[in-house]
């Protein structure tokens, strides 16, 4: 995750953005990106936000 943001606000706009117009799922920018998933999902609930499968981002 070394080429993420480190900001979590940033973090959870570069995702969201991806998820948005790149990936249907987590499951599939996580794999093509080469992001543990569930380190990804740790650090953005660790302030706050929780993935919505069926909207397919975070809030």
């Amino acid at each position: 995750m070394e080429h993420l943001p480190e900001n979590p606000l940033m973090l959870y706009s570069v995702i969201n953005t991806k998820l948005r117009d790149q990936y249907g799922s987590l499951q599939a920018l996580c794999e093509d990106m080469g992001i543990d998933e569930k380190e990804l999902t740790d650090r953005l609930k660790k302030e706050g936000f929780e993935y919505i499968r069926e909207l397919n981002k975070f809030i």
